[in-house]
C-alpha cells in the first residue's frame, strides 16, 4: 500500500497519529460467517515517524498476534493543510524499521513466516545496541567511514558527554563532530594498550 495524507477533519477527530492508527486498527464486523474483528493490545509512535502495534484479530481460524508497521509523516504546519500522512505494513513485509519496543514485541504470537523471523531479530538487536554503556573518554572505532561537512573523514574517534549531548572528537586534531543516531550504528570500543612506566631499584 501507498502513502495516504489527509487533513485534521479527515482524521476523524483524533488528535494525534498514535490515536488514529489504533482506531484504524481497532474494528469488528459481523456477517454469515460470525463476529470477527481486530483489536490493537498495545501500540507505540515513536518520534512521530514511526508507529508499531501488537494487533490481535479475532472470530476467525487465525487469531495470533502479529506486529503492525506504519511509517509516519505528522506535519500540523503544512501548507496545504494536508498534516498527517501513514504507509502501513506488518512484520511478514519485513520492514525496514526495526525499533519495535520490547513490551510490543514480548505479545506477539509465533511465526515460521521467514520475514517476520528476520523483523523481530532485527529488533532485539537494535535494542542491545542502544543499549550498550559508553562514557566520556571512550575511544570507538566506527564500521563505517563517515564523511562531515568539513570534508574530514574518519572511523576512529573519542566520545565526549556534554550533559544530554553527545559529540566525536577526531583524537588527532580534537575537532568535534555531532552523530544523529549513534547508539543505532555499528561500532566497537578501541582498547588502548596500558603502558606500565619501568622503575630500576635505587643503588646503593
Amino acid at each position: 500500500m501507498g502513502w495516504l495524507f489527509m487533513t485534521r477533519d479527515g482524521m476523524g477527530g483524533h488528535t494525534s497519529a498514535k490515536a488514529y492508527l489504533d482506531a484504524q486498527l481497532t474494528y469488528e464486523r459481523t456477517d454469515e460467517t460470525g463476529t470477527h474483528g481486530m483489536r490493537v493490545l498495545a501500540s507505540s509512535c515513536l518520534r512521530n515517524k514511526v508507529y508499531y502495534a501488537a494487533a490481535q484479530p479475532y472470530g476467525g481460524n487465525d487469531t495470533a498476534v502479529f506486529a503492525v508497521i506504519c511509517l509516519v509523516r505528522w506535519n500540523p504546519r503544512d501548507k496545504e493543510g494536508m498534516v498527517f500522512g501513514y504507509k502501513d505494513m506488518t512484520e511478514h513485509a519485513g520492514p525496514c524499521e526495526a525499533e519495535c519496543p520490547e513490551r510490543i514485541l514480548a505479545l506477539l504470537g509465533p511465526t515460521d513466516h521467514e520475514y517476520a523471523i528476520d523483523w523481530r531479530r532485527r529488533c532485539v538487536e537494535s535494542r542491545r545496541r542502544r543499549r550498550r554503556p559508553i562514557a566520556s573518554g571512550t575511544r570507538i572505532q566506527l564500521a563505517d567511514e563517515m564523511t562531515f561537512t568539513d570534508g574530514h573523514k574518519g572511523r576512529d574517534f573519542v566520545v565526549v558527554k556534554r550533559g544530554r549531548q553527545t559529540c566525536l572528537r577526531n583524537p588527532e586534531t580534537g575537532q568535534l563532530y555531532r552523530l544523529s543516531r549513534l547508539m543505532d550504528r555499528a561500532w566497537t570500543v578501541i582498547i588502548e594498550p596500558i603502558i606500565h612506566r619501568t622503575v630500576f631499584p635505587a643503588r646503593a
